[in-house]
């Protein structure tokens, strides 16, 4: 079997090779640089396809968390109510600024933030709520903002996996409500986007967004992000060094216009993997629900070694990523800090990302999941956990 990789950007770069090359040539004749006009161009863009007021380019998903939190005025004595379950540039951005990362579990099904434990966590000194929108898709927004407005608190939007995602209420059993529809990132305070080249809205480096209706907060941005100044040399506050590339910012120009069709490819692929994946019943596959995007196609092994699983799936030439072995707060950066989410851990002991890309075909997939079925087969019984 030849070896199928968990991500293949090639097929993208040679289709749109002659519009990437255009917008290279584009921004390098022009020595345009930093801040040039394909920056201003993207952030528009952007807004208009978010349907969000202000845009503003930063050079990766992490910065745009940090300067979000700053420009809200998080900082020292605050906390901020996250999960447990996510990659460490979530909680890392809420200490960055002097807040206190609190963290809660996650529903078992999507992964993301757990909304009574929300609820449960909230103190005197709880200051905003930070949901990570895991895998592609939404966290219960309509539930979270409801919470977040009874008490008073700020929502900071972790869309890193979510670029194009939508909310429906429906996902979560109930009517639709105020928020239906709408994209990740544009119903908190303020949004974060990443566009790590793996990202479906990836880059060809490090690049970053922060989203925002409020005029105040995307000012605040603007001016963070270029060492806490709005005139050159007239610097008003420490901020920082993070803008976002032209080059970057022309390159994603060109994307842009491809993702809803490149999202719905997603969806395709993961609706195949699940029909695929329905006569194993040591496999939870994630549903195919409205909204969801699919940054990854995360299946959960029951009664299994994971980690074996993986092992021997590489074996056979099929690649895959643990999404993640670590919850966040048991890293050892918080060591003796937080007590065990136990959601969080026994996903971070079961879940298993397989090959996902818009345009994997059927038979690569059918490759996949045999292979998987081959390898459960051989695992069963004597590996799998009394």
């Amino acid at each position: 079997m030849s070896s199928i990789p968990i991500l293949d950007l090639s097929p993208e770069v040679e289709a749109h090779w002659a519009e990437f090359q255009a917008a290279f040539e584009r921004v390098v004749r022009s020595g345009q640089f930093i801040m040039g006009p394909d920056v201003m161009a993207f952030e528009a863009e952007a807004a208009e396809f978010l349907g969000v007021r202000h845009a503003v380019g930063v050079n990766s998903g992490t910065d745009a968390l940090v300067i979000a939190l700053r420009a809200l005025g998080v900082g020292p004595g605050d906390e901020v109510i996250t999960t447990a379950f996510s990659f460490f540039a979530t909680a890392e951005s809420i200490s960055l600024v002097g807040a206190k990362p609190v963290f809660v579990d996650i529903d078992p099904d999507t992964y993301n933030l757990d909304v009574q434990q929300v609820r449960a966590a909230i103190t005197p000194q709880t200051k905003a709520l930070m949901p990570v929108h895991l895998y592609g898709q939404s966290a219960d927004m309509g539930a979270l903002m409801t919470c977040a407005q009874e008490h008073g608190l700020l929502v900071v939007e972790d869309c890193a996996q979510s670029f194009g995602a939508q909310y429906h209420a429906a996902n979560f059993g109930r009517a639709a409500d105020a928020w239906d529809g709408q994209q990740t990132g544009t119903m908190g305070h303020a949004g974060a986007y990443s566009f790590f080249p793996s990202k479906n809205l990836g880059a060809f480096g490090d690049a970053g967004l922060l989203v925002t209706n409020d005029d105040a907060v995307a000012e605040q941005a603007r001016m963070l992000r270029a060492h806490g100044s709005r005139r050159k040399y007239h610097n008003e506050t420490l901020g920082f060094n993070s803008r976002l590339d032209t080059l970057q910012a022309a390159i994603l120009r060109v994307k842009l216009g491809y993702l809803p069709e490149q999202n719905r490819l997603r969806r395709e692929v993961a609706a195949r993997y699940t029909g695929l994946l329905a006569g194993l019943p040591s496999v939870k596959a994630p549903a195919v629900t409205p909204g969801h995007v699919f940054h990854q196609y995360t299946i959960e092994l029951i009664g299994f070694d994971r980690d074996a699983v993986q092992r021997e799936l590489a074996a056979r030439g099929i690649g895959t990523m643990v999404y993640y072995p670590v919850p966040q707060d048991a890293l050892p950066v918080y060591s003796g800090q937080y007590t065990v989410q136990p959601r969080s851990a026994q996903a971070s002991q079961q879940v298993l990302s397989l090959p996902i890309w818009p345009t994997l075909s059927a038979e690569l997939q059918h490759q996949v999941v045999s292979a998987l079925t081959d390898v459960l087969g051989t695992l069963a019984p004597e590996q799998a956990p009394a």
